[in-house]
């Protein structure tokens, strides 16, 4: 039934326009405010299903595709179109979003309309994201995410969010200029700026290889990679719990896929030439950031260099694949296991990191404190949340039957392939993990009650109880049955890994 609606535009078009709709009602009238924002956040996950549901697993093509002229004389146009790797981002992103709203319900009082218009703008332009085939769009997307989470964390951030909210900007602006250049260089050597034209287009290793560190300035900030990650901890710290949520659970993913959407299938002899440097990177955010987070006292900054070492492991099976393609083959089971747990493992990080940062929410909302130093025998005063807050743990950690294990544990098989020494540095990420996230869930929730306010909290609402509930369900899910993920990512991936291999033999 949804075969000939425009289902892309409506997940672009309908939570900008809700946005929009909020910024007009004011803050006169605050429980409309909210109850609009929820039921469009619910509205859009809704009608990102039938992408799930209606997907031909059996091609890597592009799927609901849409197509108008925009601006005819440049040859742009508003293309849109998902496949394998873009449409269960698309659909985590439409997930999360509804827990970003919960999550503002109470504790936002000051402007919610804004707050919750500016999510759900940003929302909107993270499916334009995931969704455009166009170069141009793709550009403007990508540069109109800063806007709402500048405001985000600019307005209902910490004490020190202004240096975090123009820090934020900066680097990813700035890498963003270089990504611009590439686009219009490569519209002039192709004469178009749909993206798929620029694939296996031959271009000079020379050119190839200014194509990528430009694309690397702008995705590597993103994820962000080792020694550009230092934006990360400080915009967590000073964000709100939502724009946390956001920022952990969606736009750290939109690096890691420009890098499949872009660097690899347009320039796949530097990626080749580089790929020692950007596995090396992801091995250094694996161990190093793993170590920083050992010795972190806030509760999110501790949280935030987990994502980075996570994400490293998504960079690493990403990469490490020219290794085995070359050898192997395209048809060799490592490159395309390590690649597929790099996919796993977005999606997983998507669970998991969202779940934690709103655990420190839960609390952060009761004691106004994320210090860890400041709780002990949580668990006295809140087991539920102890509960939920230790499963979370596990999977950060990546306890097998979890999400968390899932895509780390492919990858490191896969890299294994490659060379021994990359899966074993990988692999460390599981005990780094297990010692910074246990060691943070054993100070805060167990032990004697640690002072008065402590004594004083209180369990889980139902609000705080079925978002968390339904996030566990999704981390229980994906640990246990990860299969239809998978076939849904594999044909994409494959033939990526086809055409890598071709222009790289």
């Amino acid at each position: 039934m949804f075969a000939d609606w425009p289902l892309l535009s409506l997940l672009v078009w309908l939570p900008i326009f809700g946005g929009l709709v909020l910024l007009a009602i004011g803050d006169r009238m605050p429980g409309i405010v909210r109850g609009l924002a929820l039921a469009v956040s619910v509205a859009t996950f809704l009608l990102s299903l039938p992408l799930w549901t209606g997907f031909d697993r059996g091609t890597a093509d592009m799927q609901f595709v849409e197509f108008a002229s925009w601006i005819p004389a440049f040859d742009i146009n508003y293309y849109l179109g998902v496949d394998g790797i873009s449409m269960p981002l698309i659909v985590l992103t439409t997930f999360s979003m509804i827990f970003v709203v919960l999550a503002g319900w109470k504790v936002i009082t000051y402007k919610p309309h804004a707050y919750m218009a500016a999510f759900l703008i940003m929302e909107g332009i993270m499916v334009g994201v995931f969704a455009a085939m166009d170069a141009i769009l793709f550009y403007v997307f990508w540069e109109a995410m800063l806007v709402p989470m500048f405001i985000i964390i600019g307005v209902w951030g910490g004490p020190n969010r202004i240096y975090a909210t123009i820090k934020f900007f900066l680097y990813t602006f700035l890498g963003s200029v270089l990504m611009l250049v590439a686009l219009v260089y490569l519209r002039f050597q192709t004469g178009s700026f749909t993206i798929a034209d620029y694939y296996g287009i031959g271009l000079p290793f020379e050119a190839q290889l200014l194509i990528f560190i430009a694309f690397l300035a702008a995705f590597a900030v993103k994820v962000p990679m080792w020694p550009v990650h230092t934006w990360l901890p400080d915009a967590h710290v000073e964000a709100p719990t939502g724009g946390s949520v956001i920022l952990a659970a969606i736009m750290l993913k939109v690096g890691a896929y420009g890098f499949l959407r872009f660097s690899l299938p347009i320039t796949p002899e530097a990626s080749l030439a580089l790929d020692g440097l950007m596995i090396a990177l992801s091995l250094i955010a694996i161990v190093y950031i793993g170590l920083v987070a050992m010795v972190q006292e806030d509760m999110k900054k501790l949280i935030a260099y987990s994502s980075i070492a996570h994400m490293g492991i998504v960079t690493l099976g990403i990469f490490v694949v020219f290794t085995i393609v070359l050898r192997d083959g395209p048809d060799g089971t490592g490159a395309l296991l390590a690649m597929e747990g790099a996919m796993v493992q977005m999606i997983s990080h998507g669970f998991v990191s969202a779940a934690m940062f709103l655990c420190v929410g839960v609390l952060y909302d009761r004691m106004h404190s994320r210090r860890i130093a400041d709780y002990g025998g949580v668990v006295h005063r809140m087991p539920v949340f102890t509960g939920f807050l230790v499963l979370f743990a596990m999977a950060n950690a990546g306890l097998p039957g979890t999400a968390g294990f899932v895509g780390e544990f492919m990858v490191v098989l896969g890299s294994f392939k490659a060379n021994f020494w990359y899966a074993f540095l990988a692999a460390t990420s599981l005990i780094l993990a297990a010692a910074f996230t246990l060691w943070m869930v054993k100070r805060v929730a167990y032990g004697p009650v640690a002072n008065e306010q402590v004594a004083a909290l209180e369990d889980l609402d139902g609000r705080e109880f079925f978002i968390l509930a339904v996030l566990a369900i999704a981390t229980l899910a994906l640990g246990l049955y990860p299969a239809p993920l998978v076939e849904v990512i594999e044909p994409t991936l494959e033939s990526l890994l086809e055409s890598v291999y071709l222009s790289v033999s």
